[in-house]
C-alpha cells in the first residue's frame, strides 16, 4: 500500500473554512518561511514569453552564491526529495527522525528498508548503513550537526559505497554550518532552496549539489525546463544581492532568539529550533493549537511528538498579536 501523502504547513484556506475566520484576518506562522522576503521586482515581459534557456546566469549566481558549480536547478529542492529514491537500488535508508516528512515518505513508497534514527544513533548506524539522510538544521526540532561532524560520517559511508543526503533548506541563515563547498565528490547529495531565507517558496527554485553522474540521471527524469523562466529570472538577482542577504541574517538572528525567549516565557514545554522557526514539545499541542486558531493565528502542530512549530512574524504589529494571543491563552488556563 502506497503511504498516505504528509501533511505540511500554510494550508491557510483550510483553517479558514474550519474556524470560520476569513483567511485576510490569519497571521500564517505555519511555514517557517522568512516572512520579509527578498524584494521581487517586476518581471520583463520578454521572460514570460520565452523558454527557459541554460545560460541565463542562473548557475553562475547559484555557483558564486553557494561556493560550488557541481549544481543542478530544480523546482524546488522537493523535486529532488521526490526523485532521487528511484535512482537507488533497494538500500538501508537511516533517516534523522523526527524530520520534514517528505523524506520517509519517498524513500519508503520506493521500496527502500528506512529507519528512523534519533540524533543521539546517527553515529552508531553509519556503519550499517547505504543511505543516511539529514536535515540540517532539521525540521521541525532544529537540531544541527557540526560540519566537521557531518563529513566524517559522510567519509564513513563513502568507504563502503554509501551515500550521505543533507537537505540544507534552512541553513542559508547559518551558512558556516553548510557542507556545500564540499558537494561533487562521490556519496554526498546536497539539497538547497530559495523557499525559506529568501522568502521565495511560490517560485518553486531549488538546486541539487552532487557528482555529474547523478545530476545527469536526475535531470533526465525532469525533462526540458524544470524551472519556469520568471523563477530563474528572480533567483539570479536574489542570489547576486549579497547587501539584502546579510541585512536579513543580522535580523533574522535578533528575532530569531526574540521567538525563542518567548516560548520558553511559556513554560509549555520544551523549545528548540532555529533563527526560521521554533517548536515546542507539548502534551499539550492539540488544545493550544485549536486556542490559536480560534484567535485566527495559524501554527503547524505535529500529533507524534505532540508538538507546535512556530514561524517568525512579519513585523511588530504581529509580534504584539503574537504576545497578546499567549497572555490571552495562558490566563484562560490557569
Amino acid at each position: 500500500m502506497t503511504p498516505a501523502r504528509p501533511l505540511h504547513g500554510g494550508r491557510l484556506l483550510a483553517a479558514a473554512d474550519r474556524y470560520g475566520i476569513a483567511p485576510e484576518a490569519w497571521m500564517d506562522l505555519s511555514t517557517g518561511i522568512n516572512p520579509q522576503p527578498w524584494p521581487v521586482p517586476s518581471v520583463p515581459q520578454s521572460v514570460w514569453q520565452r523558454l527557459p534557456e541554460d545560460g541565463d546566469g542562473l548557475e553562475d549566481a547559484a555557483a558564486a552564491y553557494y561556493g560550488s558549480d557541481a549544481l543542478l536547478p530544480l523546482a524546488g529542492s522537493q523535486a529532488a526529495i521526490q526523485l532521487l529514491p528511484a535512482l537507488f537500488p533497494r538500500s538501508r535508508v537511516a533517516i534523522l527522525s523526527p524530520t520534514y516528512s517528505e523524506h520517509p515518505h519517498g524513500w519508503t513508497r520506493a521500496g527502500h528498508a528506512v529507519r528512523a534514527v534519533a540524533p543521539a544513533e546517527v553515529g552508531a548506524v553509519v556503519d550499517h548503513t547505504d543511505v543516511l539522510l539529514l536535515v540540517q538544521p532539521n525540521n521541525p526540532c532544529g537540531t544541527l550537526f557540526p560540519p566537521q561532524q557531518v563529513m566524517d560520517w559522510q567519509a564513513r559511508l563513502a568507504a563502503h559505497g554509501g551515500t550521505l543526503i543533507v537537505d540544507e533548506a534552512f541553513i542559508d541563515a547559518t551558512p558556516d554550518a553548510s557542507v556545500v563547498c564540499h558537494a561533487g565528490r562521490a556519496g554526498l547529495i546536497v539539497l538547497r532552496s530559495l523557499g525559506k531565507f529568501f522568502g521565495l517558496a511560490g517560485a518553486r527554485v531549488g538546486f541539487m549539489f552532487a557528482e555529474q553522474s547523478l545530476r545527469d540521471a536526475l535531470a533526465a527524469r525532469l525533462g526540458p525546463w524544470p524551472v519556469a523562466g520568471p523563477s530563474r529570472w528572480v533567483a539570479q538577482r536574489a542570489l547576486a544581492d549579497r547587501d539584502w542577504q546579510a541585512q536579513q541574517r543580522a535580523r533574522l538572528a535578533t528575532e530569531g532568539a526574540r521567538l525563542e525567549a518567548l516560548l520558553r516565557a511559556t513554560g509549555w514545554g520544551e523549545v528548540s529550533g532555529c533563527v526560521l522557526f521554533q517548536r515546542v514539545l507539548t502534551t499539550d499541542a492539540a488544545a493550544l493549537n485549536d486556542a490559536f486558531c480560534r484567535r485566527g493565528i495559524l501554527l503547524r502542530h505535529f500529533d507524534a511528538p505532540a508538538a507546535l512549530r512556530f514561524g517568525l512574524p512579519a513585523d511588530e504589529a504581529q509580534w504584539q498579536r503574537l504576545e497578546q494571543a499567549i497572555d490571552d491563552i495562558r490566563t484562560a488556563v490557569q
